[in-house]
Formats: C-alpha cells, structure tokens, sequence
C-alpha cells in the first residue's frame, strides 16, 4: 500500500506516474495539458483525481488547496533544452522548469523530482541550472542532477534523461541515486513475442538480427506530422536493427508476410520499447488514434526509470539506511563562473573585473559569446563607464508565475501546437 503523497505536473499519459506508484507514491492529483492524455490516464487510473489544462492556470486546479504532500513531481516540456530545437530556454514559452521550483516552494513538498532531455545538462545551459540549485537552497531543498540512460535501469533503448531530485535537508542525507539494472536483451527478445503475435514466418529470425538495444524513441509533438521513430540518425539506428522506422504499423507482420520483411513496430511494440509490459504491473492501456497513441508513447518518461528514481526518494524519504554527508552524494555539476560572478556583484563590473572574479581564462571574443548565451536566459544590464562597459545581473527572464509575464500570450497563440 502507498503511504506517500503526489502531486504530478505535465503528467502526460501515465509513465512517470505508474513508475512513481509502483515506488509507493498515492497520486493525489495530476495535472496534463493534452486532452488524449488526460484520457489515458483516466482510463487507467479513474479514481485519480485528473486535471485537463495549462497546469500554471490557477482556475485549472489551485496549490494552496492540494494540502501537504510529499512529492512534487513532472516532466515538464522538453523544446526548450532540446538539442533538437532551438535551445530558447528561459525565452520559450513553453519552459515550466522554474516555474516548478517556485511551486516548490509554495506548496512545500518533502521532495521535488523533475525530469527533462539531455540538452539540459550541456554547457549552454550551465547557468540556468546553477540558478535552480540556488533557488531550491534559497527555498530550504539540497538537490542533484544526475543524467540517466533508460537501458541502465531496465529499458531496451537508451534514452537520456536529466533528472533533477530536490529534498528537505533533513530528509536529503538518506538520498542516493538507483543502482543501475542494465537491461539484458536486445530490441529483438523484447519485441519477439508482439513481432510473432499474428505468427508471422520470419519473427524469430528478425529477433535474431534485431541484436542491440534500441535508439532513443522521439514522440515528436503537433508541430509535426504523423508517427515515425524519429531524425535521420534514429531511423538509420532502427534499419540496422531490422525494422522500418518510416511510420508506425497497424499491426504486427502476419503468416502471409514474407520472411524477409522488414517490418514497422506498432504502438504496443513502442510501448514495450518505453518500458511498459510484459510485467503485468506495467500493464497500460493507451487511448486514442494511432498517431495519438504513438505521441503520448515517445513522450513518456519510462516506467522502470520513474519507480528506480521515485524508490530513491522513499527510501530518503523513510530514512532508510544509513545517512551520508551530501558532498559523497552530489554529482559534480558544471558551474558558470561569469554567472557566479556576476550573481554575486554587489555593483556593476567591467569585462575585466568578472574574468577575474570568474576564474576563468576568457578572452574578449569568448566573454561576448558567454554575455549573449546568458542574455538569453538572465537580464544583464549594461552601461559605459570611464573604464569601460560594465555589466549588472538584474534577473531571470523566464516564467515564475508571474500573472504580466509574456509567456500567457504566447502560450494563448501556441496552444494549440503545444504537445
């Protein structure tokens, strides 16, 4: 029985969730923006209390109301940090990351876990993640970033994913990332039985060759057309693996296909690829169209990730074991000395005054490239001095729940391109 609370933000169609319920953690709500997810989930799970809309609209459910619980939770959207887009960041509409951390501290949950791309955890973003760590020790959290890759925890494709754990200090000396648990086989011995479903000829063989784990599954979003398993690179990955990643089939190949058929994976088959099944636990049933289904499928965090990391946090949360000094815990993370630098001026400094602050060896050229990547992100203010052009942190661009902010008008126009 779970005796942990959760509240989950972009929930999407149930895969952090299940994850998180299977590690002992009672969903008090979730909150999700696309309708035919909102549908997943309420078919699996219609006793949870299921939210539809923009979860940083207060008319759609209210945090002050939600009461005390124990994890604040989500994957919040991933084209801002994506290596795939533009890397907008704090400028995207779309960006909740520290929004969520200011909702943190609002609704003061023991522990926060948010999960996003890899792109994320790239030198670009080295600032923007130094400002969250500030702002949770602010809020009274110690945190940690740590990337993961789903085929270390029991996923046959990679998958990398930047997690971020946030706890209460009290709580924060019992956390220790999961113990990897490698998956064992290959795309072909977890796809064999769906592949040989309608006793197609050349399944066993195809399983065979399908010998390597799989690339990552891309879920794309509405921006984009119909179902495929991804960028040029993906799908090269996937040919090589015997499988078309040109669309997504109906169903499986039949008895009348022939042997050397280089069959597309159905829905249940991505599924599978997610994580979900054959385990009856990770059982789940998706709604919708085909492109639907396959949409929520890509954009899932995967089950076995979501209940590796969210046994963690129990276990810190249950003080099981033993504490340890956090320094032993922590991953070393890429700090941004001219952010530092910069964050911590009393007054406004000149180029050469926060190259030296910074650490760093940064000649004129490079200090320019850094001040436009941080302007992207932070508002820097600049005015001439006798000695030169100095510079002056003023603060964070992104959305924090501001009700002027920029980012309602933008989303009102996007809306309907949001997945």
């Amino acid at each position: 029985m779970a005796d942990l609370t959760a509240v989950e933000i972009c929930a999407g169609a149930g895969g952090q969730a299940l994850g998180l319920e299977l590690a002992g953690f009672d969903h008090k709500l979730a909150v999700e923006l696309d309708e035919n997810a909102v549908a997943t989930l309420k078919k699996n799970r219609p006793d949870w209390d299921v939210r539809h809309g923009d979860v940083a609209d207060e008319a759609i459910w209210d945090p002050k109301k939600v009461g005390p619980i124990d994890l604040l939770a989500g994957g919040v959207p991933c084209p801002p940090f994506s290596i795939a887009g533009k890397q907008l960041g704090a400028t995207d509409e779309r960006d909740l990351f520290m929004w969520a951390v200011e909702l943190a501290g609002r609704m003061q949950p023991r522990a926060l876990l948010l999960e996003n791309v890899r792109g994320l955890s790239m030198p670009r973003f080295s600032a923007y993640r130094q400002h969250v760590k500030d702002r949770l020790k602010d809020l009274g959290y110690w945190s940690d970033w740590k990337l993961l890759h789903a085929s270390d925890y029991g996923v046959p494709q990679l998958r990398p994913r930047f997690v971020l754990v946030a706890m209460r200090n009290e709580d924060a000396p019992w956390f220790e990332w999961p113990e990897e648990t490698p998956f064992k086989g290959t795309v072909g011995t977890a796809l064999y039985e769906l592949m040989a479903a309608d006793d197609w000829p050349g399944a066993a063989e195809w399983a065979k060759n399908a010998n390597g784990i799989g690339p990552t599954i891309v879920g794309g979003s509405k921006k984009h057309g119909g179902a495929d398993l991804g960028p040029t690179r993906a799908k090269a990955a996937w040919r090589s693996l015997g499988v078309d990643a040109m669309g997504v089939a109906d169903a499986p190949p039949s008895a009348t296909t022939p042997f050397e058929f280089r069959p597309k994976l159905t829905t249940e088959m991505v599924a599978r690829i997610q994580g979900w099944g054959p385990e009856p636990e990770y059982a789940w049933t998706f709604t919708g169209r085909k492109t639907t289904r396959y949409r929520q499928i890509g954009n899932a965090f995967p089950p076995p990730v979501a209940r590796a990391v969210g046994t963690s946090i129990a276990n810190a949360l249950h003080h099981k074991g033993e504490p340890r000094d956090l320094a032993e815990v922590e991953n070393e993370i890429m700090h941004d000395g001219l952010y530092l630098a910069l964050k911590n001026a009393a007054a406004p400094l000149t180029q050469k005054e926060l190259v030296k602050l910074s650490g760093e060896k940064i000649d004129a050229p490079t200090f320019e490239r850094r001040m436009a990547t941080l302007s992207r992100d932070f508002v820097i203010d600049e005015e001439e001095l006798l000695d030169g052009r100095a510079y002056r942190l003023v603060g964070f661009k992104g959305f924090i729940g501001q009700e002027g902010h920029e980012r309602h008008a933008r989303f009102l126009e996007m809306r309907s391109r949001i997945s």
